[in-house]
């Protein structure tokens, strides 16, 4: 259940990147947030109700309400036209507490691939922060380039694997290290293209609308 939800979690943060770079409408983009916060809030409350109180199921459930609470809160904002500083704020605070996320993946449950992805969303969302909370307008089309292949390399590709049982323990390792070593070129290569070009879309004109949001699940 909960890779189904990081399925669909790629799916938005692919579409709110798009929005981000000016190919999506923002309503249009909120509808689906919508769609996606609700799935995500109610995946780990039953995720946390089936547990039976065990400890380690309902850490891995709860840091999928970080996102479903975000992606709720961005396609309220578009809707209704709110300032985007609040979503801004709370993207800073998902970023921080993704660390520790990402420390209890390596650690606790030597899962190193999520421990990697943990660090690419703590990546994105503090941008979010410096794009929404101190509307940072120059970062737009790299927040936008961010957000949609984060989409596909931290939701939809780990997902299929998870779900088709490719997603193997032996391979954990290499996964990680191929994970990060992506990441680092990628995320480089696009910030050393970009820095020259404009703010793209005022921050205004899409409300909040590129908060991140996935879960391990």
């Amino acid at each position: 259940m909960a890779n189904v939800g990081l399925l669909f979690v790629g799916a938005v943060l692919f579409l709110n990147g798009l929005m981000l770079l000016g190919k999506v409408d923002s309503r249009a983009a909120a509808v689906f947030n919508l769609f996606v916060g609700g799935l995500q809030v109610l995946t780990p409350t039953y995720l946390i109700i089936a547990a039976d109180q065990d400890a380690r199921q309902i850490l891995l459930a709860s840091g999928i309400f970080l996102f479903g609470f975000t992606y709720l809160y961005v396609g309220i904002g578009l809707l209704m036209g709110l300032d985007t500083t609040g979503v801004g704020y709370y993207s800073l605070f998902v970023a921080i507490v993704a660390l520790g996320y990402s420390f209890v993946s390596f650690r606790l449950f030597s899962d190193q691939p999520f421990g990697v992805i943990w660090l690419y969303w703590a990546f994105l969302w503090f941008f979010f922060f410096l794009l929404l909370g101190l509307k940072l307008e120059a970062l737009t089309q790299y927040v936008g380039w961010v957000t949609a292949i984060e989409g596909w390399v931290t939701g939809v590709i780990p997902a299929f694997l998870l779900l088709s049982g490719y997603w193997v323990q032996e391979n954990f390792y290499e996964i990680a290290i191929a994970l990060g070593a992506f990441g680092v070129l990628t995320f480089g290569s696009l910030w050393f293209v970009l820095r020259h070009k404009g703010p793209g879309r005022p921050v205004e004109e899409y409300g909040g609308a590129g908060s991140p949001a996935g879960s391990t699940g």
